[in-house]
């Protein structure tokens, strides 16, 4: 028997929650969002859907299924919350990123990067799924990557240069990380018409089918299909 898994993305602005590629419903993230609410609202949306495990994005670093630093846009407090319990199913927690990447991944070697109130990165290869912390590595003089690439540089620079800056950023990713093509994902990832060769628009709805992997074991093993590397 396939079971039924609800799909929660928690972003820096909204919350998606995910029952089928086309049954979603959401509530307001925020910086003021704190793991009760978090929990609170998934319980009140998702009530009336049946759904017999969880698979949880959180824009944090995952450590073997355990929050190992608070989300950077979010309020303290995460590292030692009890969302088993709180949600009352089996769950799988994942970084965000990673789970959008996990969905997004069709071969080969792919990094993906995910353009939103930060910046989500994450390299996919065969059956294996590392996250990684891009968006601290320094851009310039005080200034990280996520400065230049996220929200923050969009506000501040405007769309034009912050397009330049994002596509300069990403071809350096790419070689750096030997891949062979980046999905940029996130909701700002919609702001570019055109992208140049190999370099592909992610699409929101991956979140899910990031989900629905998560869970996937090997019909031999009964283990895990994917190696998700923390």
């Amino acid at each position: 028997m396939n079971r039924r898994i609800l799909v929660v993305d928690v972003g820096g602005t909204t919350v998606k929650l995910m029952i089928s590629a086309r049954e979603k419903r959401k509530f307001e993230s925020g910086p003021a969002m704190t793991p009760k609410r978090l929990v609170s609202g998934i319980n009140e949306i998702a009530a009336d859907w049946k759904y017999d495990a969880i698979a949880l994005g959180l824009p944090a670093p995952i450590s073997r299924g355990r929050i190992i630093k608070d989300p950077k846009n979010l309020v303290p407090g995460w590292m030692k919350f009890d969302f088993r319990k709180g949600l009352g199913k089996p769950l799988r927690i994942i970084n965000d990123a990673a789970m959008q990447a996990l969905g997004s991944y069709h071969g080969r070697r792919m990094l993906f990067l995910g353009l939103g109130t930060g910046l989500g990165s994450t390299l996919v290869w065969e059956r294996n799924v590392l996250p990684l912390e891009l968006g601290d590595l320094p851009y310039d003089a005080g200034v990280t990557i996520e400065d230049r690439v996220g929200k923050r540089g969009l506000e501040k620079f405007g769309r034009k240069i912050w397009q330049r800056d994002v596509l300069n950023a990403v071809q350096q990713l790419k070689i750096a990380f030997i891949a062979d093509y980046v999905v940029l994902g996130g909701g700002n990832a919609k702001l570019f018409k055109t992208l140049p060769e190999g370099i592909q628009a992610g699409r929101n709805r991956n979140a899910y089918r990031g989900g629905i992997r998560l869970w996937e074991t090997d019909a031999r093993t009964r283990r895990n299909r994917w190696n998700v590397i923390s």
